[in-house]
């Protein structure tokens, strides 16, 4: 009986695209820009060039080992990109289409996705644990939450990525790929803000400014913006906070005083840790709404004594990606970047090429700075 060893001319048939990427081998040490093969496209895939791309806290989480990825990897997924290649089962996009991608890409056939809820699905996010991809020496990578954004293309099925307008930049259409959805999302899918409400935001990553914007839209007259970097304080008051609270020992009381002393209508975490969602949790109002949109560790445990439950009377929910169904709803974002309501610019604090990620993960990690948008094609076409 003879076995069949798979050749460099296989390999090359089957991950046919050479493309750069920055590749994480190890949870805490530095991504590597190397070169990888991408898997060929399949009838119903897209390959997309990669223009500009997002550095988020998912990422961050990813790199630090907070959230479980198999190894080697390309993170990055936050993104907007051009199709250079089709599926001969996708009919609906040209070559040179500007499309955002989705980490989350909703089957449609699940309970959440036929229970309004594609958002939560069942197979949106095992793609992360599949190879798409090949090292020089043949080793399997996988793409981070799904995209893999932090190389020159990526292949992803058509389900997993929106047709951006020509009038949409592609900048602004990055953003969209996850942070203002989410943050936007958090306010007016999962809490479902009201008018003339008190909103309160810990944390002013690029999802908690969204958030900040998310509570000016939604028609909330008081937003208080908690941060522990005080040179935050200007983007929050021009994402749309009235007040800025540092986050220190005085915390508690300067909110309680900004909201009659209740606590806040809403409140939302993102930053995702045991001690932030308990302060989100004690400075909402008795029947007050809190939501957690940052991401936790498995381990870091908040814990809630059964007579405050009852006695408060408060919902506290989780937030996936805003609850929001991105093919359905992404439109009205386009039109509220169309209209100036959402201002996604100020977002952006630092711009880099594909050696510039690991930079960009340590100012996220030092809490500094808010969206770095890497060009990963730039230095190498």
């Amino acid at each position: 009986m003879s076995v069949r060893t798979e050749t460099s001319q296989d390999i090359a048939a089957e991950y046919p695209h050479e493309v750069r990427a920055a590749v994480l081998r190890t949870v805490g040490e530095p991504m590597t820009v190397e070169t990888v093969r991408l898997r060929a496209v399949g009838p119903g895939d897209v390959r997309v060039r990669i223009e500009q791309t997002g550095v988020c806290h998912s990422d961050l989480s990813l790199a630090n080992g907070k959230l479980p990825q198999p190894l080697p990897a390309v993170l990055g997924h936050e993104a907007c990109g051009t199709v250079v290649e089709t599926g001969a089962e996708v009919t609906d996009l040209d070559l040179g289409q500007r499309v955002i991608l989705l980490w989350i890409t909703p089957c449609r056939h699940c309970f959440a996705c036929t229970h309004g809820q594609p958002h939560l699905c069942e197979n949106g996010s095992t793609r992360s644990s599949e190879p798409y991809a090949v090292t020089g020496d043949g080793e399997p990578v996988y793409p981070g939450l799904t995209v893999g954004s932090f190389a020159e293309q990526t292949v992803v099925p058509r389900g997993a990525v929106v047709a951006v307008p020509d009038d949409i930049d592609t900048a602004d259409a990055a953003l969209l790929g996850c942070a203002v959805t989410t943050g936007v999302g958090a306010v007016t899918h999962t809490a479902h803000v009201t008018p003339e409400s008190s909103v309160l935001v810990i944390g002013l990553g690029g999802v908690g400014l969204s958030v900040l914007q998310g509570a000016r839209l939604a028609g909330a007259t008081t937003i208080i913006a908690v941060d522990r970097n005080t040179e935050k304080a200007d983007q929050a008051r021009a994402a749309g906070a009235t007040h800025f609270v540092a986050a220190d020992d005085d915390t508690k009381k300067a909110v309680r005083a900004l909201t009659e002393k209740r606590g806040a209508d809403f409140a939302f975490d993102c930053v995702g840790s045991s001690r932030t969602i308990r302060d989100m949790w004690s400075l909402t109002r008795r029947g007050g709404a809190s939501t957690v949109v940052g991401i936790g560790g498995k381990d870091d445990t908040v814990s809630f004594s059964a007579l405050e439950l009852f006695h408060f009377a408060r919902t506290l929910r989780g937030c996936v990606a805003g609850s929001v169904d991105a093919v359905a709803d992404m439109p009205r974002f386009f039109d509220w970047v169309r209209s100036g309501e959402l201002d996604l610019r100020g977002l952006v604090t630092g711009h880099g090429e594909l050696a510039d990620v690991n930079h960009a993960l340590d100012e996220l990690a030092a809490g500094r700075g808010v969206r770095t948008l890497l060009t990963p094609g730039e230095g190498t076409r």
